[in-house]
């Protein structure tokens, strides 16, 4: 009686998550996915969806994707190496709570506030950028880099400078339990049994790693993708992304076809449905390690 009890208890206690996913989850979704395939009069139609495949839509996807997957790359790698190096053995421990602390606020710092920082550091009339220019003889923004072209801050290559400040502390935060995971005992085994410190990564830390780093980097990968706020500050929707199409529609500028900001997140909806289709069984091989 007394387990029954106990059981109705929790689920009473879970009303609230269901409640929160129903109104502010499951019912925006549901009325965004009627609103893609309904026309501008009457009826359903597939047209919304048709159009996504042309200019300038697909070229706003594509553009979206690439960001995203470089900004997920490079945190993912950068967010490993800071990650490992900081937890790591013979590092001081005060390290990991104050790079934890700055990667639990970074991580979540944005929108207007995250793109003025970058403005008024390395943007035309920077702090940064004149320091650079009046000492060093450096204009960073006459700069040609290396596989990523000509810098410039109100680009798409200044957007994925700019998301790296919060893509890198998430990568830390997510990355660190998988890397508490490598115990202590699997590397004195490697090493007892004559296995060098490059044979122990091959073989034990790479594939123990790799789920969550995969896993971290469709997260990462998912957080680019859907960000708004700090590209359109930043560039004020000079750059072709698919948040800062939809925008355009839900603030009044394009007033065409309202529908079609609805397939647009559609759109966003099936491209972040498939990555955490990939996404949730590499979390569960992480968890299984982390056992």
């Amino acid at each position: 009686m007394s387990g029954r009890r106990r059981l109705s208890l929790a689920w009473i206690a879970t009303l609230p998550f269901f409640a929160y996913t129903l109104l502010f989850l499951f019912l925006p979704a549901f009325a965004v996915l009627i609103g893609a395939f309904q026309g501008m009069k009457s009826g359903y139609t597939l047209e919304n969806i048709r159009t996504l495949f042309h200019h300038p839509y697909i070229d706003a996807y594509w553009a979206s994707i690439k960001l995203s997957l470089i900004t997920a790359a490079i945190g993912a790698i950068a967010g490993l190496f800071i990650a490992y190096a900081a937890i790591r053995e013979g590092t001081p421990k005060w390290i990991r709570s104050a790079l934890t602390t700055f990667s639990g606020v970074a991580a979540n710092f944005g929108g207007i506030p995250l793109a003025f920082a970058f403005i008024s550091t390395i943007g035309f009339t920077g702090v940064v950028t004149k320091f650079l220019h009046n000492y060093l003889g450096w204009d960073i923004n006459n700069t040609n880099f290396p596989l990523f072209g000509h810098f410039a801050l109100y680009s798409s290559f200044g957007v994925g400078i700019v998301y790296l400040y919060f893509q890198i502390p998430l990568m830390i935060l997510v990355i660190a339990p998988a890397i508490d995971g490598l115990r202590r005992e699997w590397r004195e085994a490697a090493a007892n049994l004559g296995a060098s410190s490059w044979q122990f990564w091959r073989y034990v830390g790479v594939p123990v790693l790799l789920p969550s780093l995969l896993g971290a980097t469709i997260l990462l990968f998912g957080n680019a993708f859907a960000a708004y706020a700090t590209a359109y500050s930043l560039t004020a929707g000079s750059v072709n992304l698919v948040p800062i199409d939809i925008g355009y529609y839900y603030s009044g500028n394009v007033l065409s076809n309202p529908h079609l900001a609805q397939a647009l997140a559609f759109g966003m909806f099936v491209v972040l449905g498939v990555m955490m289709v990939i996404y949730i069984p590499f979390q569960r091989r992480a968890a299984r390690w982390a056992r």
